[in-house]
């Protein structure tokens, strides 16, 4: 089969990694164009293009894919399929429709839940017990395209948003080949999603990472794992910031008002809403590197009694 890729961050190159192992004909790998990066704004290739020139695809970064611009690309490539994986544009209707089997997206989510961006973030900030890929035929909506296909997978208690697009990314490569197998076949059944179900979730901002200590510790836990690693959980302490790593949800209980800390046998311990202790693992004070838990006592970054800082 003819297939033409589309995607752009890490997340997609072990989708496209398979694809070329798989034998089939890649006419063409779109993706984002290069970006400024840095204090010198040095241009800096998007993972999929670099994963592209590596097995030697041709390398697409269209501006734009509307006005017909698109389709003289995909005339030009003429793909039997579109294979979409985190690209990053919303694909215009005229292209959606050229291909013969038409394009299919690979999200990391268990459709209809978590439609937009970043749903991996937002089902580890839930606190979810699992969640998956779901390969989809595309139509105009965000998200909102007949499933073909869904593979799940379990996402442990400390599990950071880092460790899961990782699982993720690769659960996405099996999942895609088999898909692709089932068009060539014919095997596989379009099931229209329930939309009255439906969850769409946004971007991510800097400001969803002040934590709350007034909130349940458990809560307080997914927040710090699921914006691992960016744009990272943070408080404040002594009027400087802390970013908070890593961390997990302790058995012990304490006294004392949210934020308060508690240091017990070594471990640092925060106080949060419902009484129970977040333990901190691995933190990064202001303007320092990163640190267990166990270094920045030791450098007196926090004393038993300190309170962290309610950030509204």
């Amino acid at each position: 089969m003819k297939i033409a890729f589309m995607g752009t961050p890490d997340f997609s190159v072990p989708c496209l990694r398979a694809l070329a192992e798989s034998g089939h004909e890649i006419v063409g790998v779109f993706c984002q164009p290069d970006k400024p990066v840095g204090r010198k704004q040095e241009l800096h290739q998007p993972p999929v293009k670099q994963e592209a020139l590596r097995h030697g695809f041709r390398v697409l970064q269209p501006t734009s894919l509307r006005g017909g611009q698109g389709v003289a690309l995909l005339k030009e490539l003429q793909p039997d399929l579109v294979i979409v994986v985190a690209y990053g544009k919303i694909l215009p209707a005229d292209f959606l429709a050229f291909p013969k089997y038409g394009c299919v997206n690979i999200h990391a989510s268990l459709l209809p839940k978590y439609r937009g961006a970043s749903p991996i973030h937002w089902a580890v900030m839930a606190g979810d017990a699992q969640t998956g890929v779901t390969v989809m035929q595309m139509d105009e909506g965000m998200d909102t395209g007949d499933i073909l296909l869904v593979k799940k997978l379990p996402i442990p208690p400390d599990a950071t948003t880092e460790e899961m697009f990782e699982r993720l990314s690769e659960l996405g490569a099996a999942a895609m080949l088999e898909a692709i197998r089932g068009i060539e076949e014919g095997t596989l059944t379009r099931t229209p999603q329930d939309h009255a179900a439906a969850t769409t979730v946004g971007l991510l901002t800097k400001e969803m990472g002040a934590i709350d200590w007034r909130k349940p510790a458990k809560e307080i836990h997914n927040l710090i794992r699921g914006l691992y690693s960016w744009p990272g959980a943070y408080t404040s302490l002594h009027g400087k910031r802390l970013k908070l790593l890593r961390a997990r949800c302790s058995d012990k209980s304490g006294k004392g008002a949210p934020g308060t800390v508690l240091i017990q046998n070594g471990a640092l311990l925060v106080v949060c809403g419902d009484g129970q202790c977040v333990e901190l693992l691995e933190v990064q004070p202001e303007g320092k590197k990163r640190m267990d838990a166990a270094s920045f006592l030791n450098g007196r970054g926090a004393a038993d009694g300190d309170q962290f800082e309610m950030t509204e």
